[in-house]
């Protein structure tokens, strides 16, 4: 039976800048921050099988008032060494989903958020990734693992990692996004990225201005939701501010 645990480095509202700004719920007004800005949660998750300890995207990379990296700290918290990551499994490569497979130490060098693991990219997005930059991609975060030996490149519309690990092209968040499904026999872990983002969104449906694709994007959230249901699946929410894990 797999094991999942919420790495959540905070809440945040976004505008048309597309800069993370932490927000406390307790102190914080919506209505104070510009006109359509988004309020989310920033959440990676790691799942434990019997085969692998997983991170599913890597976070913003921010550190705690101890110079600690936030998402280092919220694995220690569980009981886990970040050495003891085994996979990193990367929907996309969005800022906000990317920001932590590298980071600066104090000395000023750059080194691998979990040293040990291999991390799968999709390399049609990586390509996406560097030929587009800002602001919606920061390449000093995705550079510096490419010249590590610790990337395993997917490609195609789909395929398998290990046997338990499916991945899909989706493209409706952005145009090389794809999702992950997590199968160990015993549970059904679905992780949507940005397109799968929030509980809300898999009930409802509408078309987001933020998707490359919104009308895809719609669909893919309402296919989800009916395999989702039929297949028995857990849901992991990367941005819901209230529910992390949930099925439908």
């Amino acid at each position: 039976m797999a094991k999942v645990f919420p790495l959540s480095e905070g809440q945040f509202t976004i505008g048309h800048d597309k800069i993370f700004v932490p927000f406390n719920e307790a102190t914080d007004q919506l209505t104070d921050r510009p006109t359509g800005s988004l309020h989310v949660e920033v959440q990676p998750f790691m799942v434990v099988t019997d085969k692998d300890v997983i991170i599913l995207d890597s976070g913003l990379g921010f550190k705690n008032d101890k110079g600690v990296l936030q998402i280092h700290q919220n694995i220690i918290d569980t009981g886990y060494p970040p050495q003891a990551i085994t996979k990193v499994l990367m929907s996309h490569l969005h800022k906000d989903h990317a920001g932590c497979m590298v980071y600066e130490n104090e000395q000023g060098l750059i080194n691998t958020t979990f040293p040990n693991a291999t991390y799968y990219i999709y390399r049609p997005e990586c390509d996406y990734a560097l030929k587009t930059g800002l602001p919606s991609y920061n390449i000093p975060d995705i550079e510096p693992l490419l010249s590590t030996s610790q990337v395993h490149w997917l490609d195609g519309g789909d395929g398998q990692i290990d046997g338990y690990i499916q991945f899909r092209h989706s493209g409706g968040h952005c145009p090389q996004h794809i999702v992950f499904l997590i199968d160990d026999g015993a549970d059904k872990l679905f992780f949507g990225g940005d397109e799968a983002p929030q509980l809300k969104q898999l009930k409802m449906k509408y078309i987001a201005k933020y998707d490359f694709d919104g009308k895809k994007a719609m669909e893919l959230r309402a296919a989800y939701a009916e395999e989702g249901r039929r297949e028995g699946w857990q849901f992991l929410f990367y941005h819901d501010v209230k529910i992390p894990v949930s099925g439908l």
